[in-house]
């Protein structure tokens, strides 16, 4: 999958981690949608190393599901990072 795609599949399932965890974000919907892009990384990292499968094609279920749970797993640690931040400063 190209660099093109990788990011097209990064901002739609940074939306889709949003809806899964709604609330108000330190950063607002464009740091979200860029933290989809890393979870789309990240997920198809740890597929790779957990599974044996990685996010190489876009219209595949695995690819979908991987960059979903990687982007709700970067959603929620920028969350504990960033509201932690807030708290200390406020």
């Amino acid at each position: 999958m190209g660099i093109i795609g990788w990011i097209v599949l990064g901002l739609i399932v940074g939306a889709i981690a949003k809806a899964i965890m709604p609330g108000k974000d330190p950063g607002g919907i464009l740091v979200t949608l860029l933290l989809g892009v890393v979870g789309a990384f990240v997920g198809g990292l740890l597929g790779n190393w957990i599974f044996g499968v990685g996010i190489d094609r876009f219209w595949s279920l695995s690819t979908w599901l991987l960059a979903i749970a990687g982007s709700v797993i970067v959603l929620g640690v920028y969350r504990a990072v960033a509201g932690r931040k807030a708290v200390k400063g406020g």
